[in-house]
Protein backbone atom coordinates (compact mmCIF):
# COMPACT_ATOMS: atom_id res chain seq x y z
CA UNK A 1 0.00 0.00 0.00
CA UNK A 2 1.14 3.22 -0.82
CA UNK A 3 1.25 6.02 1.02
CA UNK A 4 0.43 9.82 -0.35
CA UNK A 5 3.63 11.08 1.87
CA UNK A 6 5.60 8.67 -0.72
CA UNK A 7 4.81 10.68 -4.15
CA UNK A 8 6.25 13.91 -2.41
CA UNK A 9 9.59 15.35 -3.39
CA UNK A 10 12.20 15.24 -1.02
CA UNK A 11 13.28 18.47 1.02
CA UNK A 12 16.39 18.03 -1.41
CA UNK A 13 14.43 17.92 -5.00
CA UNK A 14 12.21 21.29 -3.33
CA UNK A 15 15.50 22.85 -2.24
CA UNK A 16 17.15 22.21 -5.81
CA UNK A 17 15.85 25.23 -7.96
CA UNK A 18 16.63 27.19 -5.29
CA UNK A 19 19.93 25.96 -5.43
CA UNK A 20 20.37 26.99 -8.92
CA UNK A 21 19.00 30.46 -8.62
CA UNK A 22 21.84 30.42 -6.08
CA UNK A 23 24.54 29.35 -7.98
CA UNK A 24 23.69 32.03 -10.75
CA UNK A 25 23.61 35.11 -8.80
CA UNK A 26 26.72 33.87 -6.84
CA UNK A 27 28.50 33.72 -10.47
CA UNK A 28 26.99 37.00 -11.64
CA UNK A 29 27.81 38.65 -7.56
CA UNK A 30 31.23 37.56 -8.51
CA UNK A 31 31.51 38.56 -11.90
CA UNK A 32 30.70 42.21 -10.90
CA UNK A 33 33.05 42.47 -8.08
CA UNK A 34 35.80 41.37 -10.36
CA UNK A 35 34.80 44.07 -12.85
CA UNK A 36 34.55 46.74 -10.38
CA UNK A 37 37.64 45.93 -8.18
CA UNK A 38 39.23 46.33 -11.54
CA UNK A 39 38.77 49.58 -11.85
CA UNK A 40 40.74 52.72 -10.61
CA UNK A 41 38.67 53.10 -7.87
CA UNK A 42 38.02 49.34 -6.86
CA UNK A 43 41.74 49.04 -6.87
CA UNK A 44 42.12 52.34 -4.50
CA UNK A 45 39.70 50.42 -2.13
CA UNK A 46 42.07 47.50 -1.98
CA UNK A 47 45.28 49.71 -1.37
CA UNK A 48 43.55 51.22 1.51
CA UNK A 49 42.41 48.25 2.89
CA UNK A 50 46.28 46.54 2.82
CA UNK A 51 48.07 47.42 5.77
CA UNK A 52 51.06 46.08 3.32
CA UNK A 53 50.61 48.50 0.46
CA UNK A 54 51.99 50.50 -1.08
CA UNK A 55 55.18 49.12 -1.98
CA UNK A 56 58.08 49.51 -0.24
CA UNK A 57 61.57 48.13 -0.77
CA UNK A 58 63.46 46.34 1.84
CA UNK A 59 65.99 47.92 3.39
CA UNK A 60 69.61 47.93 1.66
CA UNK A 61 68.06 48.31 -1.37
CA UNK A 62 70.08 50.54 -4.01
CA UNK A 63 67.41 53.24 -4.63
CA UNK A 64 69.50 56.01 -6.47
CA UNK A 65 69.52 56.39 -9.85
CA UNK A 66 72.96 55.54 -11.52
CA UNK A 67 73.44 58.68 -13.55
CA UNK A 68 74.48 62.12 -11.84
CA UNK A 69 72.78 64.51 -14.64
CA UNK A 70 69.61 63.43 -13.52
CA UNK A 71 67.04 65.64 -11.91
CA UNK A 72 67.21 65.47 -8.39
CA UNK A 73 64.02 66.47 -6.15
CA UNK A 74 63.79 69.32 -3.57
CA UNK A 75 65.57 68.80 -0.46
CA UNK A 76 63.55 68.24 2.91
CA UNK A 77 66.79 68.96 4.58
CA UNK A 78 65.82 72.63 5.55
CA UNK A 79 63.07 70.33 7.76
CA UNK A 80 64.25 67.36 8.68
CA UNK A 81 67.59 68.32 9.66
CA UNK A 82 66.45 70.75 12.14
CA UNK A 83 67.10 70.12 15.76
CA UNK A 84 64.96 72.84 17.15
CA UNK A 85 61.73 71.87 16.18
CA UNK A 86 59.47 70.64 19.71
CA UNK A 87 56.48 68.63 19.09
CA UNK A 88 53.48 68.22 21.61
CA UNK A 89 51.68 65.17 22.21
CA UNK A 90 48.56 64.38 24.18
CA UNK A 91 44.86 62.90 24.27
CA UNK A 92 42.07 65.06 24.48
CA UNK A 93 41.35 66.78 27.85
CA UNK A 94 45.14 66.34 29.28
CA UNK A 95 46.63 69.39 29.38
CA UNK A 96 48.04 70.11 26.12
CA UNK A 97 46.42 73.30 25.12
CA UNK A 98 47.86 74.61 28.38
CA UNK A 99 51.17 73.20 27.31
CA UNK A 100 50.71 75.35 24.13
CA UNK A 101 49.71 78.31 25.12
CA UNK A 102 52.98 78.36 27.79
CA UNK A 103 54.95 77.65 24.61
CA UNK A 104 53.37 80.11 23.02
CA UNK A 105 53.87 82.77 25.41
CA UNK A 106 57.26 82.24 25.14
CA UNK A 107 59.53 85.27 23.15
CA UNK A 108 61.16 83.52 20.07
CA UNK A 109 58.82 80.64 19.44
CA UNK A 110 55.70 80.20 17.26
CA UNK A 111 53.33 77.82 18.68
CA UNK A 112 51.01 76.15 16.42
CA UNK A 113 47.49 74.96 18.00
CA UNK A 114 46.35 71.36 16.81
CA UNK A 115 47.30 71.74 13.32
CA UNK A 116 44.83 68.53 12.40
CA UNK A 117 41.68 70.18 14.32
CA UNK A 118 38.97 70.10 11.33
CA UNK A 119 38.43 74.02 11.82
CA UNK A 120 41.25 74.59 9.39
CA UNK A 121 43.02 77.41 11.67
CA UNK A 122 44.37 78.96 8.61
CA UNK A 123 41.16 79.61 6.74
CA UNK A 124 39.09 82.40 8.59
CA UNK A 125 35.79 81.38 6.40
CA UNK A 126 35.65 77.80 8.67
CA UNK A 127 37.88 78.62 11.37
CA UNK A 128 34.93 80.32 13.75
CA UNK A 129 35.77 83.12 15.80
CA UNK A 130 35.15 81.29 19.24
CA UNK A 131 37.34 79.47 22.04
CA UNK A 132 36.61 76.67 24.47
CA UNK A 133 35.42 78.44 27.68
CA UNK A 134 37.41 75.81 29.85
CA UNK A 135 40.67 76.81 27.91
CA UNK A 136 41.40 79.33 30.46
CA UNK A 137 43.79 82.10 29.09
CA UNK A 138 43.67 81.46 25.66
CA UNK A 139 41.82 84.46 23.78
CA UNK A 140 42.12 82.74 20.02
CA UNK A 141 43.66 79.23 18.72
CA UNK A 142 44.38 80.40 15.05
CA UNK A 143 47.08 83.74 14.78
CA UNK A 144 49.64 81.73 14.09
CA UNK A 145 48.18 80.79 10.94
CA UNK A 146 47.23 83.74 9.50
CA UNK A 147 48.54 84.73 6.63
CA UNK A 148 48.72 80.96 5.71
CA UNK A 149 45.76 80.21 3.38
CA UNK A 150 47.98 77.98 1.50
CA UNK A 151 48.05 75.38 3.77
CA UNK A 152 44.74 74.32 2.33
CA UNK A 153 46.12 72.55 -0.87
CA UNK A 154 47.94 69.89 1.74
CA UNK A 155 45.43 69.87 4.74
CA UNK A 156 42.66 66.73 4.37
CA UNK A 157 39.79 66.44 7.00
CA UNK A 158 40.18 62.90 6.51
CA UNK A 159 43.48 63.20 8.86
CA UNK A 160 41.00 63.10 12.12
CA UNK A 161 39.54 59.83 11.26
CA UNK A 162 41.48 57.51 8.69
CA UNK A 163 44.98 56.19 9.52
CA UNK A 164 45.08 57.31 13.45
CA UNK A 165 47.98 54.77 14.21
CA UNK A 166 50.94 55.18 10.83
CA UNK A 167 54.20 52.64 10.98
CA UNK A 168 57.35 54.81 10.86
CA UNK A 169 57.05 53.72 6.73
CA UNK A 170 54.18 54.74 6.09
CA UNK A 171 53.56 57.26 3.16
CA UNK A 172 51.55 60.67 3.11
CA UNK A 173 53.23 63.13 1.12
CA UNK A 174 50.08 65.65 2.09
CA UNK A 175 51.16 65.03 5.79
CA UNK A 176 54.92 65.93 5.40
CA UNK A 177 54.17 68.62 3.13
CA UNK A 178 51.68 70.18 5.54
CA UNK A 179 53.71 70.14 8.56
CA UNK A 180 57.16 70.93 6.80
CA UNK A 181 55.10 73.94 5.50
CA UNK A 182 54.38 75.19 9.10
CA UNK A 183 57.51 74.70 10.68
CA UNK A 184 59.53 76.57 7.56
CA UNK A 185 57.19 79.40 7.64
CA UNK A 186 57.24 79.60 11.48
CA UNK A 187 59.16 82.61 12.05
CA UNK A 188 60.31 82.03 15.55
CA UNK A 189 61.40 78.17 16.93
CA UNK A 190 58.16 76.11 16.06
CA UNK A 191 56.48 74.24 18.82
CA UNK A 192 53.60 72.13 17.29
CA UNK A 193 50.89 70.88 19.45
CA UNK A 194 48.93 67.87 18.51
CA UNK A 195 45.75 65.55 19.85
CA UNK A 196 45.75 63.13 16.99
CA UNK A 197 49.28 61.72 16.69
CA UNK A 198 50.12 59.73 19.26
CA UNK A 199 49.64 56.87 17.47
CA UNK A 200 51.60 58.37 14.75
CA UNK A 201 54.54 58.97 16.32
CA UNK A 202 56.74 56.23 15.23
CA UNK A 203 55.84 58.38 11.66
CA UNK A 204 56.75 62.14 13.15
CA UNK A 205 59.96 60.52 14.97
CA UNK A 206 60.87 59.42 11.28
CA UNK A 207 60.64 62.07 9.59
CA UNK A 208 61.77 64.75 12.30
CA UNK A 209 64.57 62.65 13.75
CA UNK A 210 66.22 65.87 15.06
CA UNK A 211 63.04 67.13 16.68
CA UNK A 212 62.25 66.88 20.34
CA UNK A 213 59.10 65.39 20.92
CA UNK A 214 56.95 66.06 24.53
CA UNK A 215 54.43 63.88 25.96
CA UNK A 216 51.80 64.92 28.41
CA UNK A 217 49.41 62.53 30.55
CA UNK A 218 46.29 62.64 32.76
CA UNK A 219 44.86 60.29 34.99
CA UNK A 220 42.51 58.61 32.85
CA UNK A 221 39.36 59.06 35.40
CA UNK A 222 39.71 63.01 35.75
CA UNK A 223 40.20 62.84 31.81
CA UNK A 224 37.72 60.75 31.51
CA UNK A 225 35.42 62.85 33.18
CA UNK A 226 36.76 66.30 31.92
CA UNK A 227 35.52 64.72 28.06
CA UNK A 228 32.27 65.00 29.38
CA UNK A 229 32.17 68.45 30.43
CA UNK A 230 28.79 69.54 31.45
CA UNK A 231 27.18 66.00 31.31
CA UNK A 232 29.58 64.69 33.91
CA UNK A 233 26.21 63.73 35.77
CA UNK A 234 23.52 63.16 33.11
CA UNK A 235 25.87 60.54 31.34
CA UNK A 236 24.84 57.20 33.96
CA UNK A 237 27.53 54.94 35.01
CA UNK A 238 25.52 51.73 33.52
CA UNK A 239 25.35 53.48 30.20
CA UNK A 240 26.17 52.25 26.76
CA UNK A 241 28.49 52.59 23.65
CA UNK A 242 24.75 53.08 22.37
CA UNK A 243 23.90 55.42 24.79
CA UNK A 244 27.00 57.21 24.48
CA UNK A 245 27.35 58.65 20.68
CA UNK A 246 25.39 62.36 21.92
CA UNK A 247 27.87 62.42 24.24
CA UNK A 248 30.41 62.24 22.77
CA UNK A 249 32.51 65.18 21.73
CA UNK A 250 36.02 64.05 21.77
CA UNK A 251 35.73 61.35 18.91
CA UNK A 252 35.71 58.46 21.01
CA UNK A 253 33.81 56.41 18.95
CA UNK A 254 35.68 57.67 15.63
CA UNK A 255 38.85 56.55 17.17
CA UNK A 256 37.44 53.02 18.08
CA UNK A 257 36.24 52.89 14.76
CA UNK A 258 39.50 53.38 12.72
CA UNK A 259 41.78 51.80 15.75
CA UNK A 260 40.17 48.35 15.84
CA UNK A 261 41.50 47.13 12.93
CA UNK A 262 44.78 47.17 14.69
CA UNK A 263 43.33 47.11 18.33
CA UNK A 264 40.58 44.28 17.98
CA UNK A 265 39.19 44.87 21.25
CA UNK A 266 38.08 48.58 20.37
CA UNK A 267 35.22 46.72 18.43
CA UNK A 268 32.74 48.48 19.89
CA UNK A 269 30.24 46.58 22.10
CA UNK A 270 26.95 48.32 22.16
CA UNK A 271 26.10 47.28 26.02
CA UNK A 272 29.82 48.23 27.08
CA UNK A 273 30.26 51.63 28.95
CA UNK A 274 32.68 53.54 27.05
CA UNK A 275 34.73 54.17 29.98
CA UNK A 276 36.30 50.55 28.74
CA UNK A 277 37.26 51.95 25.48
CA UNK A 278 38.53 54.97 26.89
CA UNK A 279 41.04 53.33 28.89
CA UNK A 280 41.73 51.41 26.37
CA UNK A 281 42.80 53.88 23.95
CA UNK A 282 44.08 55.73 27.23
CA UNK A 283 46.84 53.28 27.64
CA UNK A 284 47.59 52.55 24.39
CA UNK A 285 48.26 55.82 23.88
CA UNK A 286 50.45 56.63 27.15
CA UNK A 287 52.19 53.63 25.90
CA UNK A 288 53.00 55.23 22.85
CA UNK A 289 53.77 58.36 24.43
CA UNK A 290 56.45 56.96 26.67
CA UNK A 291 58.05 54.88 23.96
CA UNK A 292 58.89 57.51 21.01
CA UNK A 293 58.82 60.93 22.99
CA UNK A 294 61.86 62.06 24.98
CA UNK A 295 60.26 63.53 27.88
CA UNK A 296 57.25 62.84 29.83
CA UNK A 297 54.70 65.57 31.87
CA UNK A 298 52.54 64.08 34.13
CA UNK A 299 49.75 66.48 34.52
CA UNK A 300 49.03 66.37 38.25
CA UNK A 301 52.92 66.87 39.37
CA UNK A 302 52.88 69.94 37.13
CA UNK A 303 50.05 71.39 38.25
CA UNK A 304 51.54 70.68 42.03
CA UNK A 305 54.96 72.38 41.26
CA UNK A 306 54.65 74.49 38.08
CA UNK A 307 57.69 76.70 38.44
CA UNK A 308 59.80 73.78 39.40
CA UNK A 309 58.31 71.64 35.81
CA UNK A 310 58.60 74.78 33.56
CA UNK A 311 61.93 75.07 34.63
CA UNK A 312 62.85 71.19 34.15
CA UNK A 313 60.99 71.42 30.63
CA UNK A 314 62.65 74.40 29.68
CA UNK A 315 65.88 72.78 30.68
CA UNK A 316 64.91 69.86 28.23
CA UNK A 317 64.34 71.55 25.36
CA UNK A 318 66.98 74.05 25.23
CA UNK A 319 65.14 77.47 26.20
CA UNK A 320 66.85 80.10 27.99
CA UNK A 321 65.37 83.23 29.92
CA UNK A 322 62.35 82.28 29.66
CA UNK A 323 60.03 84.74 32.19
CA UNK A 324 58.60 82.23 34.40
CA UNK A 325 56.42 84.39 36.39
CA UNK A 326 54.58 85.74 33.61
CA UNK A 327 53.95 82.25 32.31
CA UNK A 328 52.59 81.32 36.31
CA UNK A 329 50.12 83.78 35.76
CA UNK A 330 48.37 81.61 32.47
CA UNK A 331 48.28 78.36 34.97
CA UNK A 332 45.18 77.96 36.78
CA UNK A 333 45.17 74.18 38.37
CA UNK A 334 41.06 72.53 37.70
CA UNK A 335 39.95 71.03 40.42
CA UNK A 336 41.56 67.23 41.26
CA UNK A 337 39.64 64.36 41.85
CA UNK A 338 36.35 65.30 40.01
CA UNK A 339 36.11 61.74 38.88
CA UNK A 340 34.56 60.90 42.55
CA UNK A 341 31.07 63.05 41.68
CA UNK A 342 30.65 60.24 39.07
CA UNK A 343 31.27 56.91 40.26
CA UNK A 344 32.88 55.82 43.83
CA UNK A 345 36.56 54.06 42.93
CA UNK A 346 35.49 50.26 42.82
CA UNK A 347 33.26 50.99 39.74
CA UNK A 348 37.04 52.69 37.92
CA UNK A 349 38.71 49.56 39.41
CA UNK A 350 36.09 46.76 38.04
CA UNK A 351 36.36 48.20 34.38
CA UNK A 352 39.92 48.92 34.39
CA UNK A 353 40.91 45.57 35.66
CA UNK A 354 39.14 44.10 32.87
CA UNK A 355 40.69 46.34 30.26
CA UNK A 356 44.03 45.27 31.68
CA UNK A 357 43.32 41.46 31.45
CA UNK A 358 42.70 42.13 27.92
CA UNK A 359 45.59 44.06 27.34
CA UNK A 360 47.93 42.02 28.87
CA UNK A 361 46.33 39.02 26.75
CA UNK A 362 46.97 41.06 23.76
CA UNK A 363 50.75 42.52 24.48
CA UNK A 364 51.66 39.46 25.52
CA UNK A 365 52.81 40.15 29.14
CA UNK A 366 51.80 40.39 32.64
CA UNK A 367 50.56 44.36 33.47
CA UNK A 368 49.86 45.77 36.52
CA UNK A 369 50.33 49.09 37.64
CA UNK A 370 50.61 50.45 34.14
CA UNK A 371 48.87 53.77 35.47
CA UNK A 372 52.30 56.03 36.71
CA UNK A 373 52.58 57.38 39.96
CA UNK A 374 52.23 59.78 41.71
CA UNK A 375 48.63 59.22 41.78
CA UNK A 376 47.54 58.43 45.45
CA UNK A 377 46.01 61.61 46.25
CA UNK A 378 43.67 61.59 43.33
CA UNK A 379 42.48 58.09 44.15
Amino acid sequence: MAFPSDNRPSLQQRWRPFGAIRGVARRRFYRFLERALGTDDGRRIISEASPGMPFRPPSGWNISPPYNDLGRPANRARATGRDDIIFVTGRFRSGSTLLWNLFRNVEGVTAYYEPLNERRWFDRRSRGGHTDSTHRKVADYWREYDGLDDLGRWYREDWIRRDLLMAEDAWDPGLTGYVDTLIERAPGRPVLQFNRIDFRLPWFRRQYPRATFIHIYRHPRDQWCSTLQGDLIRFPRDGTMADFIPFDKFYLGTWAADLKYRFPFLEERSDAHPYRIFYYIWILSYIFGEHFCHYSIQFERFMGRPEEQLIELFDRVGIIGADLAALRLLIEPPVLGKWRQYAEAGWFEDHEAACEEVLGEFLGSTRSGVIPEPFAAHL
